[in-house]
């Protein structure tokens, strides 16, 4: 009975026995709950991705009258507005403007003309009166000096004294004869002014009021050219019926030409110094994500700005899509993934793969067992990371680090072999150099046009 009891118990320490020889108690034994996966290898592209919208490369802008500053109407509202996506025609009626404060300017300004007009009317008149009054004097006084004049011949006979007194009584009358006919002299020429004065006045609130009805009637506001129309976009949404047109830029819908395309993008900051003018863009369409488009970067904002729900800075882009396909429409929503560089035949790994303690490292199988593997690293794209020296594609490399990582062998890589990586790095850092300076020169003759203002159809035109 002890004899089976201590063959039993030596059964299960053999079987201890084995089990501690097979796996051991060493922390470099690959752990069941490793997630282990192979590098991959071939071509490697770095990209960024951003969401954008898709607007018209060039499009016709339909303002308002840009005169409303000049009248001090400063800004005003739609009242009448078509619908968005309505075909147009050139001339056709697009919208109207809130004449309010206009109407009230109008009315102002025919006042001051009636006014103005009465003081007129009323200094002609006051001149008329004044003028009548010095003539009727002067005319008296002539009378007088003719019976001077016969009072001196009937006394020339009279002593030398009467006929001094006769003498002198005719200068008196020549004296206030000069006087009056200066009075109405200066009368008339204070008069011819304020007449002039009063008329300039009236030409001047004329010319305001041919100003004022001017741009009322550009408050009604025609297509320049025919299209779809698309409503103006702004911060605070789309331009519609009550939204506020500023004089500074009166714009209140669009007619785009779709047959050329730009994506309008952003990118966060922490990205925008890997972005340039001529990468390439794959696009697609949110709403047609089974087509396909290909485009380039042809401008980069060089400030950043602060867009709603976003914690970060971001920087405008701009991508043209090589493509035409009926089914673009501005403000639909692209997904941009921007080539920044492909590297050709690298080894990669899982960014989740990748540790670093003042040396970057991961951590690969070697038998049955874990090391922890220096490794010299590349370029990365959101998944993936180059590595250019530790490891080879049949390693295999964990996305996990082990239990107590301290306790597990720690493998350099040689200097030979890092200054062979640190040399491939150059290499790569001056051909994409290369790469970005072709595709700039390519992207100048791609970017957008100049901004060419022309007048009619109730508004301006802006091509670009």
């Amino acid at each position: 009975m002890k004899t089976k009891h201590f063959a039993w118990l030596l059964g299960i320490a053999l079987v201890l026995a084995a089990g501690y020889f097979a796996f051991g108690n060493s922390a470099d034994v690959v752990k069941s709950d490793m997630l282990l996966v192979n590098p991959e290898q071939g071509p490697f592209e770095v990209g960024i991705q951003a969401t954008g919208e898709l607007k018209a490369k060039n499009s016709i802008k339909i303002r308002g009258s840009q005169a409303m500053r000049s009248v001090g109407v400063w800004q005003t509202s739609i009242k009448e507005l078509i619908p968005e996506g309505t075909i147009v025609e050139k001339g056709d009626f697009v919208a109207s403007l809130d004449k309010t404060e206009l109407a009230n300017k109008i009315t102002e300004r025919t006042t001051d003309i009636e006014r103005e007009q009465t003081k007129l009317e009323q200094m002609q008149i006051d001149t008329a009166i004044q003028m009548k009054d010095i003539n009727d004097q002067i005319g008296n006084l002539l009378f007088n000096m003719e019976q001077e004049l016969l009072e001196i011949e009937r006394n020339k006979y009279e002593p030398q004294m009467v006929i001094d007194q006769s003498q002198l009584k005719l200068k008196n009358s020549e004296r206030s004869l000069d006087q009056l006919e200066n009075k109405k002299e200066l009368i008339k020429i204070q008069s011819d002014a304020k007449i002039r004065e009063i008329k300039t006045n009236i030409k001047q609130h004329n010319s305001k009021l041919a100003l004022l009805n001017k741009v009322a009637a550009e408050f009604t506001i025609t297509a320049p050219e025919g299209g779809m129309l698309i409503y103006e976009k702004t911060w605070n949404g789309k331009k519609t019926v009550g939204a506020q047109i500023s004089g500074w830029d009166p714009v209140v819908a669009e007619l785009p030409d779709l047959s050329k395309m730009i994506s309008v993008a952003y990118v966060n900051e922490v990205d925008i110094s890997k972005v340039r003018e001529g990468q390439i863009v794959n696009l697609t369409i949110d709403a047609f994500p089974e087509k396909k488009f290909s485009g380039q970067i042809i401008s980069v904002a060089n400030i950043g700005q602060e867009l709603k729900n976003q914690e970060a800075k971001v920087f405008e882009i701009t991508i043209e899509v090589d493509q035409e396909d009926e089914v673009m429409r501005p403000a639909m929503t692209t997904t941009n993934k921007i080539q920044i560089y492909e590297y050709d035949d690298v080894i990669s790994i899982p960014i989740d793969a990748l540790q670093n303690d003042s040396l970057d490292y991961v951590w690969i199988k070697n038998g049955s067992k874990i090391i922890k593997q220096e490794v010299v690293i590349g370029p990365a794209n959101e998944d993936h990371i180059v590595i250019l020296a530790g490891i080879s594609k049949d390693d295999k490399v964990s996305l996990k680090e082990p239990n107590d990582p301290s306790t597990y062998s720690f493998s350099l890589i040689e200097a030979q072999l890092k200054d062979q990586a640190q040399s491939k790095v150059a290499e790569w850092k001056k051909a994409k150099e290369t790469y970005d300076k072709t595709n700039e020169e390519k992207a100048k003759e791609r970017s957008p046009s100049k901004v060419d203002k022309e007048e009619g159809g109730g508004g301006y035109i802006i091509v670009g």
